[in-house]
Formats: structure tokens, C-alpha cells, sequence
């Protein structure tokens, strides 16, 4: 072994095990900064050895088994009359060592397990007595495990000045004469918030960095979850530690999705979702049950923790519970009454019940000295007044909050958002519904089918309200009468299409800077009821495969979407990063499962992907326009085009076929998924193997499928 893979083994090693054996080592000397030095000298011995001997089978019971002899030789050498303290040191030498065996079942015979210790750590590192930087800086250098080189880059502070924390940091410990223990009950649920607020604090530095160029730091994030796993472990319960580590982990799961290409922030309502880690929210929902199943009062953590719940429970942003989320502030409030907590109720408030609502909250929060240097209180106004048309306003506000911000990335966003607030105030006023439904429907990237359904929806609500209305007076109360006139009593498809088609038109002029985005915010989506369909005659599909003049992407999309039996959903989702071409799969990344297709499909990717390396799979036919933008995970970075939709997939492929459809309207993406279904069916598959195949979650939804075996599409 080298000196250098010596290096890496043991850094690797330290961090997993430098907790238990600094609190082992404490709890036998009694002082925190004595035990890490012990340690260290154990590393250095690793060091000296490990390159020549090569590495223990168990590197960590040998780095507690030299330190434990260390802290013996210096416990005699010590000349002091703690009789207990002798009899430890006695103890420890007399007892057979065994090489390198374990110490760690000596020491849980004296006193305790190594858990215990562990936490005893936590609580000494946290104590109230050292200042929170010093409680942030010891807690990642002995329980975490971090080098004074990695905490000052982590917070983008010197190495010296690290150092100096730590340093002050154990000779306060040791000044107060802090025991080495777990606090009694009355006083230990303080001192556990203590440690929670410590490694919720490294949590946020790293998923909303205060200073530099970088919107994220992700080794804090990921040392703050790993805290407080370990934390869940030793204390399980406790309702609070839960919360915490529910609320770390939903609120990474997003980490993928919260900047774009550039390092740009990603609004939370413009994420893809698809790009949320299904894994951590599986943790996060298992956590939060635990927390509620340790019972007790809901305390801010679970409270937080139930909030993330909501927003990762939501298929879509309009499918948020924004009254609920409201709720669980107003609880919030009660149990944690800072102008932080208010400031995120008030934006809760706004999405519920409009951005007057929120901003009438929001502007009681202007004169608390606390927020007089806190970036989001203006950033948060401004948003509010450019929902609500003051953009003159909103740009001051958010010029302010850019020269708040220590952080280069919130700042460049910030100060975009104050350019399309001037650019807004700068707009002629009194903008009417006709002349903005005009100037929506021509819209270069909108087809002509779109624009003349688009239009449709949108006479109607001119017919009823007065193509003469200014914009701004449009309300979304008088939308849902409108809409409960026109569209009351028509079925759910029906409803939801004119739905999406004024929602698309309210997000246009928003972006003009005419109206509020929230036209439709009293519009709910109604469920679709689905009825059996009947399958494609096999003949009729193999004579589409056949046909010329079909382009390579549409070619591509309906035989993956036939050979995988998958929702068109799952297949528009993929990105080129995700294809195992050779392995004839791609990973649907919102579902954590492989899509998976055959010769047909593999022989026609290739001609799709060529030259690009990153992006959706497939595309869009021309670049977005300026005023509707995607989010980047939805963009081509090679070609600029975005994502192609659902409702364009579905248009191309009920127009190629309206001449195979017997009543000429042309079959649907769906058909063509549950016909592969049906023919597999009738070759002889079970409803499990079509359930592995096609993603299913009810088995019994497909054994139509199985017990079918005629009633092909004639």
C-alpha cells in the first residue's frame, strides 16, 4: 500500500468512525479536546504503519484499540488522587487486549454502549455554554468528522479562523467544566433542540448558501442528513428528531431540481419533478411517520417537516394543498413565533387566498429589526406586488433584496426579476382581454390547431365578461363563474382542456407583467373517468411501422411506446443521460424504474440521439418563445428546443391515423399502449409479467388484458 492509498483509506475510515471513538475517549479522560488529540495521534500511527502492514480487517476497532492505549498511558502518567478515574485506568491495563480487538465491549461494560457515547458527543459539542459558529465548527470536526480544511471551505472562511473556533470552542468546554454526558430530563429537551437547530443550520448553509457564486453547497447538505440519521438512531423517541430528518430529507430530494444549467435558481413551481429523488421522499414519508408515531406535541420540526409533505405529496404545482400548507403555518406560528416563520406564512397565504393577502401579512413584518437585513423579506414583497400589478414597486423591492444577498446566484436572479418589473411598469396600461388574447394567439410557437382551440376557450370568456375589460380587473372569482356557465356540466376532459388553455394564456400575460398568474387559481382539475378501449389490429400497425414520410422522432416515440407498454408520460420524460442503449432501457427517473424496449425501437434511437449527450430524448419542433420559457431540465442544451409535450404527441399521432381509425379520428397515445398489452395478452402472458413490463400498480387492472382474446379493432 502507498502512502497515499494509505491517506485516502484512513480519511475514509475517520469519518465513519471518529465520532464513536472521540466519544469513547472522552467519556474515559473527560475532556473533549484530550480525547480528539488521543485520536489524532491514533491516525498518525495509522499513518507510520498502515503503509507497510497494509490495512486492519478492521481499520476502526484498531484506530479505537492505539487510542485506547494512549489515553491509558496518559491517564498514568497523570499524577491525580480521582480515585475512580485510577480504577478505570487499572481496569483498562489489566484487562486482556487481544491485538486489536474491538475496545468497544470493554468499554460498554464500564459504562454504557457506544451509541450512548455517540450522543453524549452531540449534546457536549452543542452545549449552550459556545456560540453558535463554535457549535456548528466542533460539531462537524468531532462528530462529523470534517477537517478544519474541509469546514473552511464548506463556509467559505479561512482555515485560521476555523481552527481559532475549535480551539475556543474546547477551552470553554473545558473552562465551564462541562460533564461528559447526556443531560437529565428536565433539561435535556433544550438541549436536544440545541443540537437539532446546529444540524439544521449546516443543512441550510449548504441548501441556500449565504455567500458566494453558488446557489447550493451539497457536502453540507449531505453531512447535515447524515447527522441527523445518525441522531434518529440514537434517540428514536423523540417526535423532534424524526421531524428533522423528515424535513432534511424532502427537502433534498429537490437538490437536483432547484438549479438550472448555469447554477441558476428554479423557482419551486417550475421544477420537473421528475427530477425529484423518489428514494429521499420514500425516506422523508417513513421518517415522518416515526415522528408521529413517537406522539407528543407537534413541535417545528415535525411541523416543517408535514409542510415539505405537502409539497412532495403534489403531482404537479397546481396540485398543491396551499390551504393546508397555510394551516400548518398558522400551527407553526404558535409553537415557533419568529418573523421568518411569519414571512414564510405570508407566501403560503398568497398562493391560498391571493398576493393580497400575503402581502398584507408580509408588510407587517417591514419594521422588525430582525428582517432589516434579510434579503427574502423584499424579494417576497416583490413578488407579491408584481402579482398584483405594482410593478414600479416590485422593482424597487427586488433591487433591494439583490443588494441584501451575499449569495452571486439569488443575486443575479433577483436582479432579472427587478429588469422584467421595469420592463412591465414601462408597458402601456389599461391593457384589455381582447387586445391581450390577441397578442397570445399569435404567438410564433403556438401551431394553428393550438391557437384555434386556445381561441375558442378564450371568446367564450370574452363573451361573458366584455372584450373591452381592462386585464387587471379580471378576477379569478368571475373566471370560475364563467367557467361554471360555459363548462359546468361538461365532462372532465372537456373542462380540463378550456382549464389548461386559459391557465397557459394567464402565465403569458404574467409574464407580461398584465395580470396575476392566478386566473385559474379557482379552477380545479376534474378526474377523467377511463373506459376500456379495444386494441389496434395488429395488421394496422404494422403497416404505420412501414409507412413512409413519418419523421424519426414520431417513428421513435410510437415504438417505444408500443415494445414497453409504458404511459406516454414515462416516455416523454427521458433524458439522452438516462439511455442504456446497449441494455435497450431507459430510466424514468420520477418513478425510479426502467423503461424497457425492443429491436424495433433500439434500431431507430440511435438516428434520434445523434450528437447529443444531454437533455429530453425528445424535442420539441422549434425553440420556446421569450414569454414561455421552460424550466432547463426541460431544455436542450445542444439545440435550445424544449421538451416535447403530451398534447403535441397526441396530436401528431391521432393525425397519422385517422386513416387507420375506422371512425376517422384517430387512436390516442393510450390505445396504443394497452393494444401492445392486449396482444401480449393474447400470446399468453400472465398479469404479472405485464404488470413487470408496463408499470402497473393493480394487477387486477390488467387481467382484461389477459382474458381477452378477440375484439381486435376491426
Amino acid at each position: 500500500m502507498t502512502s497515499g492509498d494509505a491517506h485516502r483509506v484512513i480519511d475514509a475510515v475517520w469519518k465513519l468512525e471518529s465520532a464513536k471513538i472521540v466519544a469513547g475517549l472522552a467519556r474515559m479522560v473527560g475532556d473533549v479536546g484530550l480525547a480528539e488529540e488521543l485520536a489524532q495521534e491514533a491516525v498518525l500511527a495509522a499513518l507510520e504503519q498502515w503503509p507497510e502492514s497494509g490495512t486492519p480487517d478492521n481499520p476502526g476497532a484498531w484506530l479505537t484499540a492505539i487510542a485506547k492505549r494512549r489515553a491509558i498511558d496518559h491517564l498514568r502518567r497523570e499524577d491525580r488522587q480521582d480515585r475512580g478515574r485510577e480504577r478505570l485506568a487499572h481496569d483498562l491495563a489489566t484487562r486482556p487486549d487481544e491485538g486489536t480487538r474491538d475496545v468497544d465491549a470493554a468499554l460498554d461494560a464500564l459504562d454504557g454502549e457506544v451509541g450512548d457515547d455517540v450522543l453524549r458527543l452531540m449534546f457536549v459539542s452543542c452545549h449552550p455554554v459556545l456560540s453558535t459558529e463554535s457549535r456548528v465548527a466542533l460539531t462537524l470536526r468531532l462528530v462529523g468528522g470534517l477537517s478544519t480544511d474541509e469546514i473552511a471551505r464548506a463556509f467559505l472562511i479561512s482555515e485560521a479562523a476555523v481552527a481559532q473556533r475549535i480551539v475556543r470552542a474546547k477551552r470553554a468546554l473545558s473552562e465551564a467544566g462541562v460533564p461528559f454526558e447526556v443531560p437529565a430530563a428536565p433539561e435535556r429537551a433544550v438541549r436536544l433542540g440545541s443540537v437539532l437547530d446546529v444540524i439544521y443550520l449546516v443543512f441550510n448553509e449548504g441548501y441556500a448558501a449565504t455567500a458566494g457564486d453558488d446557489l447550493m453547497r451539497p457536502s453540507l447538505c449531505l453531512e447535515a442528513l447524515r447527522l441527523g440519521r445518525v441522531l434518529a438512531g440514537l434517540a428514536p423517541g423523540d417526535a423532534e428528531v424524526h421531524g428533522l430528518a423528515a424535513l432534511m430529507e424532502l427537502q433534498q430530494s429537490r437538490a437536483a431540481a432547484r438549479t438550472g444549467p448555469s447554477g441558476e435558481p428554479v423557482p419551486l413551481h417550475e421544477q420537473n419533478r421528475g427530477r425529484w429523488d423518489p428514494l429521499l421522499i420514500r425516506r422523508g414519508f417513513a421518517a415522518l411517520l416515526r415522528a408521529r408515531e413517537a406522539g407528543g406535541p407537534l413541535g417545528p420540526y415535525v411541523l416543517q417537516a408535514a409542510i415539505a409533505a405537502c409539497h412532495a405529496g403534489a403531482g404537479s404545482a397546481a396540485d398543491t394543498d396551499w390551504a393546508r400548507i397555510a394551516a400548518l403555518y398558522g400551527a407553526l406560528v404558535q409553537v415557533l413565533p419568529t418573523p421568518v416563520v411569519q414571512l414564510n406564512r405570508a407566501v403560503a397565504l398568497a398562493m391560498a387566498d391571493g398576493p393580497r393577502a400575503g402581502l398584507d401579512l408580509a408588510d407587517t413584518l417591514v419594521g422588525e429589526p430582525a428582517m432589516k437585513g434579510y434579503h427574502l423579506l423584499p424579494a417576497v414583497r416583490a413578488d407579491l406586488l408584481a402579482r398584483l400589478g405594482r410593478h414600479a414597486e416590485a422593482r424597487a423591492e427586488f433591487e433591494r433584496a439583490a443588494s441584501l444577498t451575499r449569495n452571486g446566484a439569488e443575486r443575479a436572479i433577483l436582479l432579472t426579476r427587478a429588469a422584467s418589473a421595469a420592463r412591465a411598469a414601462a408597458a402601456p396600461a389599461g391593457v384589455t382581454l381582447a387586445e391581450a388574447v390577441r397578442g397570445f394567439l399569435a404567438r410564433q410557437d403556438l401551431s394553428a390547431d393550438t391557437a384555434r382551440s386556445y381561441g375558442k376557450t378564450l371568446a367564450r370568456l370574452g363573451r361573458h365578461l366584455g372584450e373591452d375589460v381592462p386585464l387587471a380587473e379580471v378576477a379569478p372569482a368571475r373566471v370560475a363563474e364563467v367557467f361554471a356557465a360555459a363548462w359546468g356540466t361538461a365532462a372532465g376532459a372537456t373542462w380540463n382542456r378550456h382549464r389548461a388553455a386559459l391557465r397557459s394564456f394567464a402565465a403569458w400575460a404574467a409574464d407580461q407583467g398584465w395580470t396575476s398568474p392566478d386566473l385559474a387559481a379557482a379552477l380545479d382539475r376534474r378526474p377523467e373517468p377511463r373506459g376500456r378501449t379495444l386494441p389496434i389490429d395488429r395488421e394496422r400497425l404494422a403497416a404505420l411501422w412501414e409507412r413512409p414520410g413519418i419523421a424519426p422522432r414520431e417513428r421513435a416515440l410510437w415504438r417505444l411506446l408500443y415494445e414497453s407498454a409504458a404511459p406516454a408520460e414515462w416516455a416523454l420524460s427521458l433524458d439522452v443521460e438516462d439511455l442504456d442503449v446497449p441494455g435497450m432501457r431507459g430510466r424514468v427517473r420520477a418513478r425510479d424504474r426502467w423503461l424497457r424496449w425492443e429491436a424495433g425501437t433500439a434500431a431507430l434511437l440511435p438516428l434520434l440521439v445523434e450528437g447529443r449527450h444531454r437533455g429530453p430524448l425528445f424535442l420539441a419542433d422549434r425553440r420556446p418563445g421569450p414569454g414561455r420559457v421552460p424550466p432547463a431540465a426541460d431544455l436542450c442544451p445542444h439545440t435550445g428546443r424544449g421538451r416535447l409535450s403530451y398534447e403535441r404527441a397526441e396530436y401528431l399521432f391521432k393525425r397519422a391515423t385517422r386513416d387507420l381509425d375506422p371512425g376517422g379520428n384517430g387512436y390516442t397515445l393510450r390505445r396504443l399502449r394497452h393494444s401492445r398489452l392486449a396482444h401480449l395478452g393474447e400470446d399468453g402472458w400472465p398479469a404479472p409479467m405485464l404488470m413487470s413490463l408496463s408499470g402497473h400498480e393493480s394487477i387486477r387492472s390488467l387481467h382484461p388484458f389477459v382474458t381477452r382474446a378477440t375484439g381486435a379493432t376491426p
